[in-house]
Order: C-alpha cells, then structure tokens, then sequence
C-alpha cells in the first residue's frame, strides 16, 4: 500500500516548531454539550507526542456543517474545555480561523502549549480547496500533521491544500488506519473474510469488485441482500430492492464464482409486515418472502451459516449492519455476526459509519482488533481509492 511510505509524526523535527495539527473533532452536540468525546479521546497520542517534544501545537477541525459561515452552535469551544481537561493543561482558543486572534495566539506560543483555531468549515474556501486559504493555514505553522482519517477522503484546505506550502506528516491515527486496513489488503492473514451489510448494493458495488480480487469469502447481509435474492429469481416481498442493481449482483456472484471465492447471501430472513420497529415479525425462507412483506434481519440459519463461515478466519473486515440494528426485534443477526467476529480470534477490523456504532452499542467494541475512525473514508480505502489527504502527505 502505498500509503505506508508516507512521513509520520515521529519523522519530523518537532522541537521548538509550531505544528499544525488536522483532527477530527467533529463531535455530536446537544444544546453546546459534547455527547461523546471518543473522537477528541482518539486524537490524544499525537497531540500529547507533541506536547513532550517540545513543539508548539495548533489543532483544527471541522465540526457539522455551518457551510461557510460563523455560526456559534458550530464553534469548537466545547471542544477546547474538553481538551484542557483531558490534558491538564490549558488548550487557548482562538476566535477565528485564520485572522488576528489565531494569528497572534500562534505567534505567542511557548514550546509545550496547545492552541485551537476555530472550525475550518466557517470560510467556505475550505471545503472549495481555495489555494489562498490554505496558504493561511500553512502560514500559522512550520509543520503539518493530517490526523484525521475520517475525512482523509476530502480534498479540502485543511486535509490537502496546506501540505502545498509545509512539510506533511501523518499522526497516529491516520498511521493505525492505514496499517490495519491497508495491511489487511495488502498481507492478510489468512482466510479473509469481509462481512459487508447496509442498507444499499449501490454504496458497496466498489468495495466488492475490489474484495472479489483479494477475499476467501465474501458475506452479504442487511437491506442490500435483497437484491442479491431477487438476481437468483426469489420472492422477496416489499423488501428492499434496488431494481437497476439486479444484473451487477447477478455478475459479482458470477465473478466470485469463476474466482473461487466463497459468496454467502442470506438463506433466512426474519421479516415484518411494516417498516417498524414493532410490526408482526415471522422467519422465511429467501426463496419465498410472501407477498406485502419485508424482509428487515437476516434468520437463525443464516446467522449459523455467517457463524460458521466467521469461526475459522485469520482476517474479517465488516461493514454495515445485518439488519435494522437500533431496533431491538432485528438486532439478532448483527449480535450474532458480531459475536461470531468477537469469538473467531482474527484480526477484525469494523468499518467506521453504522458497523461501529452497532458493535459499540452491543458492547463488542473492545473484542475488535479496530474500528475505523472514518465511514466513508474506510469505505473509499476498501474500494482501492487513493485517499487525498493520505496522497497530499511527504513520502519518507
């Protein structure tokens, strides 16, 4: 992979330097209070490796989308309040991004202080990649460091545009990333297996062809099984279906068979008769989902099938749910894939998005080798795609 040869932290001269830092503190929010600070937790290593190598630490982020404009419900000063904590020491923060107040805090830093610009995402030059904007950035810093992978697929100032004007570097989490998932594509331990679920085949058309080339088995589950079904001719009642997918699931079946690779679809399913989470539920067959219902989990045959294919695997990757998995009548088959992931003794990694919330919530989080910081990111990086903010960093 590619990616491995990148610079890291650890190769730059820090000392006595002002290094700009890109995390990902985009963090849920209720009425100012950060509800969960496992983002801000995550991007400690780097900052506090800066910290006790004397250099002067500037972080920025983005956080939701206030889509070029200061809005104050955006503001990362919650974030700031949560740092200092986290550090016991002070995290000052700036009243803009790139103006007098982060210009001056930058020029005041001693060798050791932590400062926060304000989120990246209030000049819409940002997310535009604006070539003046970035050199902005840059211009606070003598160094960068591009720790945030959750949106390493972004060509935006912050994640690519300043590694035009200063040294480039990766942190440690960007480096864990790319060392799981990229190790897992590249050296797998053996057999790898990849468990993909979610809601559409459109969304993982990418990732399979590119798992077709590098899998011993591929699982498909959740809404986007139902495709799979309708390609063999089943019934599949109201169940989802994306009809313009049919023959690119028919092919990539065809393709895992002409290669050897093991494909597994639902055999089972528990279905329901509304899009509830309450509605009438029974088990069918895959072959036969009666008319006026919806197929919303995968069934006790399927999830054995998922179980036993799991057990003997040296490398599992998943994305995306079994089924509706926040609601609790249609967890049973993600409990059951995940406990099969938790129990197989591979090397797991969880993609980031809805797998990584579902395996945090049913409480398997730490049974996983890794779980991705970044849905979309790790999706792009399991499709084969060079991600822009890992391309934009120096090689060694």
């Amino acid at each position: 992979m590619e990616a491995l040869n990148k610079m890291t932290v650890e190769d730059l001269e820090v000392s006595g330097k002002r290094v700009l830092v890109r995390c990902d503190f985009n963090v849920p929010l209720k009425d100012g209070v950060i509800t969960s600070d496992k983002r801000i937790v995550a991007s400690l290593p780097t900052i506090k490796y800066l910290i006790d190598n004397n250099a002067k630490v500037i972080l920025c982020s983005h956080l939701g989308r206030p889509k070029g404009e200061f809005k104050p419900e955006f503001s990362l000063a919650p974030v700031a309040v949560r740092l200092s904590e986290l550090l016991g020491k002070e995290v000052k923060m700036a009243t803009d991004v790139v103006g007098e107040s982060a210009q001056a805090l930058a020029a005041g830093l001693n060798d050791g202080d932590v400062m926060i610009i304000e989120n990246v995402r209030f000049h819409k030059e940002e997310t535009k990649n604006d070539p003046e904007f970035s050199k902005k950035l840059a211009d606070l810093a003598d160094l960068y460091v591009n720790d945030a992978f959750g949106s390493a697929h972004r060509a935006h100032s912050s994640t690519t545009g300043v590694a035009d004007y200063i040294p480039a570097a990766c942190g440690y989490l960007i480096q864990k990333e790319i060392n799981f998932i990229g190790g897992a594509l590249a050296n797998p331990k053996r057999p790898l297996v990849a468990i993909l679920g979610g809601a559409k085949v459109s969304d993982k058309i990418g990732v399979i062809t590119n798992l077709l080339d590098k899998c011993d088995t591929i699982i498909v589950g959740g809404g986007m099984a139902y495709t799979f079904m309708k390609a063999l001719g089943h019934n599949i009642g109201t169940s989802l279906l994306e009809a313009d997918r049919v023959e690119d699931a028919m092919q990539m079946m065809e393709t895992a068979k002409a290669k050897g690779v093991n494909f597994l679809i639902p055999v089972d399913n528990k279905a329901g008769k509304e899009y509830d989470p309450d509605t009438e539920a029974m088990i069918v067959n895959s072959d036969d989902i009666p008319d006026g219902w919806m197929g919303l989990d995968i069934g006790p045959k399927t999830q054995e099938l998922f179980a036993n294919a799991i057990k003997g695997s040296g490398t599992v990757i998943w994305n995306g749910p079994m089924g509706v998995s926040e609601w609790e009548n249609f967890a049973q088959g993600t409990i059951a894939v995940a406990t099969a992931v938790a129990e197989s003794g591979a090397i797991s990694i969880i993609g980031g998005g809805d797998s990584a919330a579902a395996v945090q919530k049913l409480g398997f989080a730490d049974k996983m080798s890794h779980i991705s910081t970044g849905g979309g990111a790790s999706l792009e990086f399991l499709e084969g795609k060079e991600l822009p903010g890992i391309v934009a960093l120096n090689n060694k």
